[in-house]
């Protein structure tokens, strides 16, 4: 009889809490942001880019076996990782929070009472199941779900962040390596050139024909490009390093690949609009979940103003007969109430904290928005500029190579000063590492244009798909 009227009064506190409960505090409503039609950048007849791995965009496949290799290698994606993990067991017990308590309790005694120091000692012993329930008759740990599921969310996309921010350091750093290699081979070919030329000027004043200003012209000349020689290799062996501790590697070469000037460069500067920039980079994502987890802890803090109500209950079996024969079966059913009566205003000013933390982080969403459209405007006229600047620089360079070219002719003839081949010499060598700089720039410029677009625009079905 006991354990039935148990059970059908835990039946009732279970309809109760079902049918009166509500959840305080506000429901979460989407921020609205004013953004423009169309970025101030954007050419009116470039093409969508369709292709979530955009580092492929480049065809080179160097480039795609270490940004792969990154992406399960490096430490600080593994870290994170780990982090969804740990957010998934938090969401997994604040969803348990909302269910009943179960536990195995058991005593055993042995002895006599005070009161009757002279009766013979004997055993008491119980075992039973004990219950505990809070009901969630204000939402509280239902809002506490909601902030863990928007946490464990949030940590999704900081390792979807992570890993893009990797990718774009992975493609950075290898097309700063293409520039130095390809500026160290400028200052070998430049050296060599300056060699010949400075054993030609040597002789030429040991035979007396030249004055002695010449020579110290061209030993200075050929210090500037032998000086460069070990500054590129020294740029070269710490980028290949910085490149292998970011795939995960101890600091080493990497291999050769194709050339600096053969890199492919994308026809087409990829569209993308605010909306698709707003569900595609992981960072608003991630300040969208911080808004959402901050709005439900508002419903816990008010929640907390209201009175706690929590169900006990105990069955079990009590005996003082080890052999069993006095065992008793019996159980009890309770309940109690915990609700703040004055403190001072203190829940209240709870209330006020969390609703200050969600403005915080509606102006973070604001600022992460902002800061996402400055990032794509940049990448945008860094794109067209830099296009402008390579070709500019591609004519310094054939110029300055066939005026040095000129330049030697005449001096041999007599015509011009030494001085003038010297110049021709010194614009050419600059007018090539520029070249290779702005070169390198451009590929940069677009790594960052992919990065701040979100590395990708496909629509999550595709991105299922794939």
């Amino acid at each position: 009889m006991m354990r039935r009227l148990w059970i059908y009064a835990l039946s009732g506190f279970l309809l109760l809490a079902g049918t009166w409960s509500c959840k305080v505090g506000p429901d979460y409503q989407s921020v609205e942001l004013d953004s423009p039609a169309a970025f101030r950048f954007d050419p009116d007849e470039a093409d969508t880019v369709v292709n979530l791995r955009w580092w492929e965009l480049f065809n080179d496949p160097v480039l795609d076996s270490l940004v792969r290799l990154a992406l399960i290698q490096n430490q600080d994606v593994r870290i994170a990782a780990e982090n969804i993990a740990q957010a998934a067991y938090a969401l997994n017990i604040a969803e348990n929070e909302y269910w009943p308590k179960f536990n195995v309790t058991a005593d055993g005694l042995y002895g006599n009472v005070l009161q009757t120091p002279f009766e013979k000692p004997g055993y008491a012993v119980f075992g039973g199941v004990s219950m505990n329930w809070e009901l969630d008759l204000w939402g509280k740990l239902r809002r506490q779900t909601e902030a863990a599921q928007a946490d464990f969310l949030a940590n999704q996309y900081d390792l979807r962040a992570l890993q893009l921010e990797l990718i774009a350091q992975v493609a950075t750093v290898y097309f700063r390596l293409l520039e130095f290699r390809t500026s160290l081979i400028i200052s070998q070919n430049t050296l060599d050139l300056r060699d010949s030329t400075l054993r030609i000027i040597r002789q030429r004043y040991a035979q007396g024909i030249i004055p002695e200003i010449d020579v110290n012209q061209a030993e200075i000349q050929y210090a500037i490009a032998a000086s460069a020689i070990p500054l590129y290799e020294r740029q070269i062996a710490q980028t290949e390093h910085a490149l292998s501790v970011l795939v995960g590697l101890p600091p080493g070469p990497v291999v050769e690949s194709i050339p600096l000037a053969d890199q492919y460069l994308p026809p087409n500067i990829p569209e993308g609009l605010p909306s698709q920039l707003l569900s595609r980079r992981p960072d608003l994502r991630r300040a969208e979940q911080a808004i959402i987890a901050q709005n439900a802890l508002i419903g816990v803090a008010v929640a907390n103003r209201f009175p706690r109500i929590s169900l006990t209950g105990l069955l079990g079996v009590a005996s003082t007969d080890l052999t069993g024969m006095l065992t008793q079966f019996g159980g009890n059913i309770g309940g109690s109430l915990l609700g703040p009566l004055f403190q001072w205003n203190q829940n209240l000013r709870r209330v006020d904290i969390a609703r200050s933390q969600y403005e915080q982080s509606v102006i973070n969403y604001e600022r992460v928005f902002l800061q996402a459209l400055r990032e794509v405007e940049d990448a945008l006229v860094g794109i067209r500029t830099l296009r402008d600047e390579l070709d500019a620089r591609e004519l310094h360079v054939r110029a300055a190579l066939n005026a040095q070219s000129l330049s030697e002719q005449r001096y041999d003839r007599g015509v011009t000063s030494y001085l003038e081949y010297l110049e021709s010499q010194r614009q050419a060598f600059d007018a090539q590492l520029f070249e290779a700089q702005v070169r390198s720039d451009l590929l940069v410029e677009f790594v960052n244009l992919y990065k701040a677009l979100g590395g990708g625009w496909l629509s999550e079905a595709e991105e299922a798909g794939n």
